[in-house]
């Protein structure tokens, strides 16, 4: 079978034609996502994923073309991770939009790289959100927000910001991840040394008070991350009904109920 048109996104281009193919775009997705997690999303590329297959590498182009294609595969399985079972959707929509972000941030959570890798200018040159997963993720997100007293303007903005609040809280902790993982003691001890030093001078008074403050030591801590996600998160779903001119005032405050939260995910996204 002749490799696929590298011109055409992957999505348009239909599956392994053999009637029982050696893989499937899954398990394409599982090798390279697992070589990702181990080795760093540098470590992967076709050669690597088809050896890790047990194949040789030029048969991987009879599934795919570039690696463009193989990491809009990896794409679209972390948001298949993410996608909330069938008839699980909470019917209140801030639960259910809560929800999704709790979902998305424990799949981006097991793959810490793929912010950094997939957003941003990595993103603009793959498929991967408009795949399969990818379309139900933001079908699940219009179905989350369809009863909300917003305008579409206004929930499409609010599922963009939401999604964004996922993106930033999974960088800080992957962030936190591998200073933790390349610590230093020496290093450490000597950038302490330096922070002091600068506090001496007087310049800086709030910086000074702050750390005499054990709230400091705390905000760092790696278990705070959960209980900071889930006040985030209320505090900008609550905010975008209160600022919307068209959102009844009446409406309580958000709180979710334990139902709706994931146990919370040890840092692996």
């Amino acid at each position: 079978m002749p490799a696929p048109p590298a011109s055409q996104p992957i999505w348009t281009r239909p599956g392994p034609g053999a009637r029982r193919p050696r893989f499937s775009r899954e398990q394409i997705a599982a090798a390279a996502l697992a070589i990702a997690d181990t080795e760093g999303f540098d470590a992967v590329s076709i050669r690597r994923v088809a050896a890790a297959l047990g194949a040789g590498a030029m048969s991987l182009y009879r599934y795919i073309s570039a690696k463009a294609d193989l990491v809009a595969l990896m794409d679209d399985a972390i948001m298949g991770e993410s996608l909330i079972p069938d008839g699980q959707l909470p019917a209140d929509w801030r639960e259910a939009l809560a929800m999704i972000a709790h979902s998305t941030r424990a799949a981006l959570l097991r793959h810490p790289w793929a912010v950094q890798a997939l957003q941003g200018r990595g993103a603009a040159a793959q498929d991967g959100s408009f795949g399969p997963n990818g379309i139900r993720h933001f079908e699940q997100s219009l179905a989350a927000v369809a009863t909300a007293p917003l305008d579409t303007t206004a929930k499409l903005d609010l599922i963009t910001i939401v999604d964004d609040y996922v993106f930033g809280h999974v960088l800080r902790a992957g962030e936190q991840q591998a200073r933790a993982a390349t610590a230093d003691p020496a290093h450490a001890a000597a950038i302490t040394a330096y922070l002091q030093d600068q506090l001496s001078t007087g310049q800086f008074p709030h910086l000074t008070e702050l750390a005499r403050d054990p709230a400091a030591q705390r905000i760092t801590d790696p278990a705070t991350l959960d209980d900071r996600f889930e006040r985030g998160l209320h505090a900008l779903i609550d905010g975008a009904l209160a600022s919307t001119p068209q959102a009844t005032a009446s409406v309580p405050s958000h709180t979710t109920p334990d139902t709706a939260r994931p146990a919370p995910q040890r840092q692996a996204l």
